[in-house]
């Protein structure tokens, strides 16, 4: 027999969600039978799939120990740096400046060194966080940057902000602001676009278009320029929707791809020694429509990069203005 006791961070999930977590070895067809057999109980009761778990809790499982992983020392984090750039920590969240090239979540080619990892590995240390001490909970990024963006990304250090953050980025309630060189003069200062855009996603690759297609979404991305060189030009921009490649694919489509993306722009600037898309998340602002709930006390924070490599590399002039920033982060 193996048992849980359900702490706060496992509280309110379904159980068989939770089971799906806590012993992802027992297939789902033989979860679902052992419910309905009562080898499976909660508080020494029968139980539903759809229950809903609280604190306190004591689930009891009588099934075959072959379906219990043993207790790892070797979790992927351990092997990772905990090197990060904070930019922002309470006891809830941390908003981390993440450096281009550097992937969020593990693909196939990457296994140790993530942004997750490096988070974890943090936390580990901090003694924030041990994987022995949870059931089913893993502290979790809330949005996610290409690898050759460089910026902010958000994580949550429990269940309940994991919960909410997550609510108030689909409600809208966090608005991002993004930097970009791009090559070449803008025809206004300040403009808002609409396009349709597709995905490949064989291609892991997006098309824009003029015109509504079929499988085609509707994207609005608004500009702002401010300061331009030769034939570069600096971009404020702001994600009135948010899609794949939205600012590299919307930009090029209007002929002003982004310096470095070797995507959707000029192969010619990785031979020049750009190696990655000149594009930040440079800021956050939580702007939530009400200030209850455990991160209401966010409401009104900003959180900004004091310092951009490429905005001080090829606009110095421009960088000061950034760096006025800094001393917000933490007020």
């Amino acid at each position: 027999m193996k048992t849980f006791l359900i702490s706060q961070n496992d509280a309110g999930q379904r159980l068989d969600k939770f089971l799906t977590k806590a012993v992802p070895l027992l297939p789902a067809a033989l979860l679902y039978k052992y419910i309905r057999l009562k080898r499976i109980k909660r508080n020494h009761q029968r139980c539903q799939i759809s229950d809903r778990l609280r604190e306190g809790d004591l689930l009891e499982l009588y099934i075959n120990d072959e379906f219990f992983s043993p207790p790892g020392a070797d979790e992927a984090f351990f092997h990772a740096p905990a090197q990060l750039d904070l930019l922002y920590e309470d006891e809830n969240i941390l908003v981390v400046n993440k450096p281009a090239g550097l992937i969020v979540h593990a693909d196939d080619k990457e296994v140790w060194d993530t942004l997750i990892n490096r988070i974890l590995k943090y936390l580990y240390e901090k003694k924030e966080y041990d994987p022995a001490q949870e059931n089913s909970f893993v502290p979790a990024l809330c949005n996610r940057i290409d690898r050759n963006t460089s910026g902010i990304v958000l994580a949550a250090k429990n269940a309940t902000a994991l919960r909410e953050l997550n609510q108030r980025i689909r409600d809208r309630e966090l608005q991002k602001r993004y930097l970009c060189v791009v090559h070449g003069k803008m025809p206004q200062r300040e403009e808002t676009l609409t396009a349709y855009l597709k995905k490949d996603a064989d291609k892991n690759q997006v098309r824009v278009y003029p015109q509504p297609v079929p499988g085609g979404r509707t994207i609005q991305t608004a500009y702002r320029v401010l300061a331009q060189k030769k034939d570069l030009s600096l971009l404020q921009v702001g994600l009135l929707t948010g899609r794949t490649h939205q600012i590299r694919a919307h930009m090029a489509y209007l002929g002003h791809p982004l310096l470095g993306d070797g995507k959707y722009g000029k192969n010619t600037d990785q031979q020049l020694g750009y190696r990655f898309q000149a594009l930040c998340a440079y800021q956050v602002r939580f702007s939530f429509s009400e200030s209850d709930g455990p991160l209401g006390y966010l409401n009104g924070k900003t959180v900004t990069v004091p310092q951009v490599d490429f905005v001080t590399a090829l606009f110095p002039e421009v960088a000061a203005l950034f760096k006025r920033q800094e001393g917000k982060n933490g007020a």
